[in-house]
């Protein structure tokens, strides 16, 4: 399937959502949390029970019942696609596993050029469950946009070189500053494998996809402009025939949002670090911006939760377009209550 046929429901088309993503005049300000499909909710740690997390991002009836719940729940306006971002290197043999309490680990860790050569393409076969689930999604879902993710070649390969996750990021730093040749192959190659995951959720359906840099924020500006720019540019620009709106997100990431816009997002995902019109400023024109309440919030008053949210919204009540997110991800012992009030809140301070 080409850009061109790429399946596209009119009213989706003119959600709110996607009209914000394109800096478009909106009924209101759309809002939708990252993590919103997650152990926050009841229902999600039901329908997990006894089932591993990689082996739940490989089951379609299951993806879709996952993704569906926090839209039912909270009336968001978009639903995010329940994976991982280690899933389309599982899909292509890497040896690790999502261990609970640490996340993801690899069993072999990449340090040489050797180990690169494990790291082959990944075709749409090998995420044929991804396909299947977006599909059901996509008919269940109505209206309401379906977002798709992946992990950004930064994230990616500091999980490969580190082994799992990691505080200073020894190992990758090391890598990326002794070998830059090698380092720079790596992300190459890991940015092939993003792009060809991201393709297939947009060819199966979704409507936006996301660029998750988690540890991004790592990283010095120069640094990345010379070392991991080059392959989140090569991502962005192997899905923009797909003409679907693009996000980037990082965390710490404030020094970052500039850069992060120019890589060739669309959206630029903003932390709670930054209020939304000095985010503005650093991003600079023609960008639409996502976020930015601190998810600890939510644990403090209504009130509270409130007056922070109107924070949130007045320092982003000049954007060219805004959709309203947490600055991270709701945390797992959030009351699913607060993100149901919340989202209303939103909904009816920003009705236009």
């Amino acid at each position: 399937m080409s850009a061109i046929d790429k399946p596209e429901n009119p009213a989706v088309a003119e959600s709110a959502f996607l009209k914000a993503c394109r800096r478009e005049p909106v009924p209101h300000t759309p809002v939708w949390f990252m993590r919103q499909a997650g152990r926050s909710l009841p229902e999600y740690l039901k329908v997990r029970e006894g089932i591993p997390m990689l082996e739940s991002c490989m089951r379609p009836e299951l993806v879709t019942e996952i993704t569906l719940q926090p839209v039912r729940r909270h009336g968001v306006d978009a639903a995010i696609y329940f994976s991982d971002i280690v899933v389309p290197l599982k899909a292509i043999g890497v040896d690790l596993d999502i261990k609970p309490g640490v996340g993801p680990v690899v069993e072999q860790p990449i340090r040489s050029r050797a180990d690169l050569e494990r790291l082959r393409d990944l075709t749409p076969e090998d995420v044929s469950y991804v396909t299947e689930a977006i599909r059901m999604l996509t008919a269940e879902l109505g209206p309401t946009p379906l977002i798709g993710f992946a992990g950004a070649p930064f994230t990616l390969a500091s999980y490969l070189v580190e082994g799992g996750p990691s505080k200073n990021h020894e190992h990758t730093k090391a890598l990326m500053y002794g070998d830059p040749e090698l380092w720079a192959d790596l992300l190459d190659r890991l940015a092939d494998i993003t792009a060809a995951f991201l393709k297939v959720q947009i060819e199966a359906g979704a409507s936006a996809v996301q660029l998750f840099d988690s540890w991004v924020g790592a990283l010095a500006p120069a640094d990345y402009r010379r070392s991991v720019m080059p392959a989140s540019t090569k991502v962005f620009e192997a899905v923009a025939p797909y003409d679907v709106p693009r996000i980037h997100f990082g965390v710490g990431t404030g020094e970052l949002l500039g850069l992060m816009g120019e890589a060739g997002a669309d959206v630029v995902g903003v932390d709670w670090r930054v209020p939304m019109d000095e985010a503005a400023r650093r991003v600079g024109p023609g960008k639409a911006l996502q976020g930015n309440l601190d998810p600890a919030v939510l644990f403090s008053s209504r009130e509270a939760v409130e007056t922070k949210t109107r924070e949130v919204l007045d320092a982003a009540s000049g954007l060219e377009g805004h959709i309203f997110n947490l600055g991270h991800g709701v945390l797992p012992t959030t009351d699913p209550g607060a993100l149901t009030r919340l989202t209303e809140y939103v909904h009816e301070q920003t009705a236009r």
